[in-house]
């Protein structure tokens, strides 16, 4: 069997069982998020939080409680790192560097997971699983309880509560993220990834001596990595290490991790909304963009450019042998099109026009399917400015899902695609200007432009993956993608949400004969082509300096 067969084949199957668990899982969360009926265990966490679950609140206690908890845990995850020296199970190492620390803080929160540190050589058992696993589970929750507000904004009328945000967090770690975690852990142990609490011991012999290396409790938290979009790695070779990625079966599981409930919230968004007709043009808008991407880079990777990729079968460089070029190609799109940032391959070493369909992937903002619950409200961004642009074309006023979209919905749409580009394109541009950034790139010219490019890009859009190139363990690079992540995480957040509460308030508009159909594969065709063009529109000058700089002169 050809590569190119088979990194077909992987895709087919990959599509086969996202089809398959789509419907069971979107009711599931509809489900779980419309529900009025408190679990026992749930009972005990809001008694121990001081939360009523049962108060609905307006967007901006909504708000308010999302800051308070993300600022609270981002103070948890800080000082465990930095007393980490002196407590148990530490496996020796010492604390965490003030600038590391708040950079690592900031990174899981954000559900971005970038990481500046060897995983293996600065992070015992009690801050990964203590500290960043925690972080794993509930800063996933967020963006899913941030999601499913603004679906209520479009289900509710004449009222401006959104939920209750205790009652969505804690309902999305218990009943969707743990259950899905338990049975995803026990498969990747089966598949030989490792679990345990043991100490550093040494593997073998080698030329020049032993290696070293840590056991831990990998399984559960690699399975809660890919499921909630975050990405971080237990050891710095991220899911490229056997320890938590060992054969091609689980690096296909963890792609469908990664997907599955980005896409299956299309279903819960339509049913929580009462037409399931949207739910699927918002998946089809995504799957297109998906497989799009995912069919572009593998033929990239897979062109032959001289004798040595023709002996290779293609673009080798960088990636498994165990996984190939297809399997590579798949993860590497689908954890740059979600918020994930996990790589099992080294996205600096793909071909110049490979890079950049990573970079892209991220530039998006993530929607397709994108992060978990951050994918969804993000495309619902995307398909107000849609409607808008409609709503000009032919003079009338905006409407989607019987709201009218006003000049209010509008600048916080706007408002909500333009933070995340500000802050990638000023960090870089202010990182290229200072002379000591520059000292981190370990490549100069187009390829040297393209590694701060990402990691600000990655920074900024949550997504946590990094070309690599860059050593990004300063101050300067601690220190400003930090704030880069906390700033593209939570300031769309207020947008959102404020959206929610506007569209809450409106009474519906009955649909008439002029009233754009939003469920038809005309709008889904609208939507993907918007999203297409803003972003070439605001990155394509950065992109022309970078990746296909670097592509065109390969």
């Amino acid at each position: 069997m050809s590569p190119v067969t088979a990194g077909a084949l992987q895709l087919l199957a990959l599509i086969s069982a996202l089809a398959l668990a789509y419907r069971p899982l979107g009711e599931h969360m509809a489900r779980v998020y419309s529900s009025e009926k408190h679990y026992r265990p749930e009972k005990w966490i809001y008694r121990a939080i001081g939360a009523n679950p049962s108060a609905s609140m307006r967007w901006p206690a909504y708000l308010r409680a999302v800051l308070a908890f993300s600022g609270v845990s981002v103070l948890f995850l800080y000082a465990l790192q930095r007393l980490q020296g002196i407590l148990p199970g530490s496996l020796g190492f010492v604390s965490i560097d003030p600038d590391q620390a708040f950079n690592t803080a900031a990174s899981f929160v954000a559900n971005t997971n970038w990481q500046s540190y060897y995983g293996e050589q600065a992070m015992g058992h009690v801050v990964q699983t203590g500290g960043l696993a925690v972080q794993n589970f509930v800063s996933a929750a967020v963006g899913m309880a941030v999601a499913v507000a603004l679906v209520r904004g479009f289900s509710r009328s004449r009222t401006g509560e959104l939920g209750n945000f205790w009652a969505d967090l804690v309902r999305g770690t218990v009943r969707i993220l743990l259950p899905i975690s338990v049975v995803g852990a026990v498969v990747l142990v089966a598949c030989g990834v490792i679990q345990n609490f043991s100490g550093i011991h040494e593997v073998g012999q080698f030329t020049g001596g032993a290696q070293q290396w840590n056991g831990g409790a990998v399984a559960s938290q690699e399975v809660i990595k890919e499921l909630g979009t975050n990405g971080g790695g237990y050891f710095n070779a991220n899911s490229a290490h056997p320890f938590e990625n060992p054969t091609p079966f689980s690096n296909l599981f963890e792609i469908f991790l990664i997907l599955l409930i980005p896409f299956a919230l299309t279903r819960t968004f339509g049913r929580m909304t009462g037409n399931l007709r949207q739910g699927y043009a918002l998946l089809a808008t995504m799957a297109t963009i998906w497989i799009g991407f995912t069919a572009l880079m593998m033929w990239t990777e897979f062109a032959h450019h001289g004798p040595a990729l023709e002996l290779a079968g293609g673009a080798m460089e960088g990636k498994e042998t165990r996984f190939g070029i297809g399997g590579s190609s798949i993860f590497a799109v689908a954890t740059t099109l979600t918020s994930t940032g996990a790589v099992n391959s080294f996205h600096s070493s793909y071909t110049g026009f490979g890079g950049g369909i990573t970079m892209l992937g991220m530039q998006l903002g993530e929607i397709a399917p994108g992060g978990v619950g951050s994918g969804l409200y993000g495309m619902l961004i995307m398909a107000v400015i849609a409607v808008f642009i409609a709503g000009l074309m032919v003079g009338r006023t905006p409407e989607y899902l019987g709201r009218k979209i006003g000049t209010r919905q509008i600048k916080l749409a706007a408002c909500y695609i333009l933070v995340t580009p500000a802050l990638v394109l000023c960090f870089t541009a202010v990182a290229l200007a200072l002379p000591t950034p520059a000292d981190s790139m370990t490549n100069s010219g187009a390829h040297g432009f393209s590694e701060i490019l990402y990691a600000y890009t990655s920074g900024a859009n949550n997504n946590g993956s990094a070309f690599a190139g860059l050593n990004a363990d300063t101050q300067w690079f601690n220190t400003t993608i930090g704030i880069a992540m906390l700033l593209g995480r939570f300031l769309p957040i207020v947008f959102v949400l404020a959206l929610a509460g506007s569209l809450a308030e409106q009474r519906p508009v009955p649909d008439t004969a002029g009233t754009l159909r939003t469920d038809k594969p005309l709008f889904a065709g609208l939507l993907a082509g918007t999203i297409l063009i803003i972003t070439g529109l605001t990155y394509f000058p950065a992109l022309a300096l970078g990746p296909l700089a670097e592509g065109l002169a390969s």
